[in-house]
């Protein structure tokens, strides 16, 4: 009986562990990824940034009529001049190696013809841990929010 009680209490107390090294993995995925999403939005400033953070098939989708590919959406990064960005309530979730971010973005700018933007939006970006071990933001969509 000692034993067997023995056995159970190193049972739990490895699985106790292993949760605690989880959720430490966990943790440390979405800092990884809130960082890249941070990276991301200095990027709407510098163009260079943002090309390695995205997947090679890259789909972005949003209220205009394309849905644009990694091609597309750097080409509309360079033609976008933002005066001002402001990221907020960034919240992540951790899927093994996929991690879905969503937040809130406001920027002023001009766009490709010069004209004045102001756009507020909420956003949702999927990023995979590609087999290389970086991560790429693989899909994203935005909404604009009306107020």
């Amino acid at each position: 009986m000692r034993k067997f009680a023995m056995f159970c209490f190193s049972v739990v107390l490895s699985l106790s562990i292993a949760e605690q090294l989880f959720a430490q993995g966990t943790r440390s995925t979405e800092e990884k990824v809130v960082r890249l999403e941070e990276q991301w939005f200095e990027a709407q400033q510098n163009c260079d940034v943002l090309a390695p953070l995205l997947a090679d098939k890259f789909v972005m989708t949003s209220n205009r009529e394309k849905v644009m590919n990694k091609t597309d959406a750097l080409a509309a990064c360079k033609n976008t001049k933002w005066t001002t960005v402001r990221l907020s309530d960034m919240n992540s979730s951790v899927f093994g190696d996929t991690v879905i971010v969503t937040g809130d973005f406001r920027g002023d700018g001009t766009d490709a013809l010069g004209k004045p933007l102001e756009v507020h939006e909420r956003w949702t970006h999927t990023w995979v841990k590609m087999p290389s071990g970086q991560w790429q933001c693989v899909a994203s969509h935005t909404s604009s929010v009306t107020t």
